[in-house]
């Protein structure tokens, strides 16, 4: 966050408001609430049906994976959610870099790993595709509000480079 904080709050305000105004943005907030939905659809419908058929451990095993999966969804769907606040101008970009927006970097236990073998696919495809939407926006709130790197981890050059600026003219 130093690189980011150093160039002051109105540079990191504008790299916050012009994500939110990208395509990126709008891309992945679509996937984000449309796998939201379908989720739902699937828990509420078929998923429900499925789980009915399953043995004691896999219901078990299915309760704790939907359970992990609606919350996975609901944390990038909240994410998602503050960065279309700060596009609309219901939320200033300083109240985005809070630290209870930020996502965690949690990963699947082993036990979780293992019991998915008895899953039904469409739960596992699900919470597969959830997964990697995570990591995705989970890169993005990294690189914006964290510690202003890229998604291979490389300084950010614009950041890099204006941090430079900023050193040469005394700022």
């Amino acid at each position: 966050m130093q690189e980011i904080d150093a160039l002051g709050p109105a540079w990191r305000n504008h790299v916050i408001q012009d994500f939110a105004r990208s395509e990126l943005f709008e891309r992945t907030f679509q996937e984000g609430m449309d796998l939201v939905e379908e989720t739902a659809a699937y828990l509420d419908g078929s998923g429900r049906q499925e789980s009915k058929l399953l043995s004691r451990n896999a219901a078990l095993a299915y309760a704790g994976e939907s359970m992990r999966l609606t919350t996975r969804l609901m944390q990038v769907a909240s994410w998602l959610l503050v960065q279309r606040a700060v596009r609309e101008g219901d939320m200033a970009p300083t109240a985005a870099c809070e630290e209870r927006y930020r996502l965690s970097e949690e990963s699947p236990t082993a036990e979780v790993e293992a019991a998915r073998a008895e899953l039904p696919l469409s739960l596992i495809g699900l919470a597969d595709r959830a997964e990697r939407l995570y990591e995705q926006v989970r890169r993005l709130d990294r690189r914006m509000y964290v510690d202003g790197k890229d998604a291979e981890g490389a300084p950010n050059p614009v950041l890099s480079h204006f941090d430079r600026l900023k050193t040469a003219f005394g700022g």
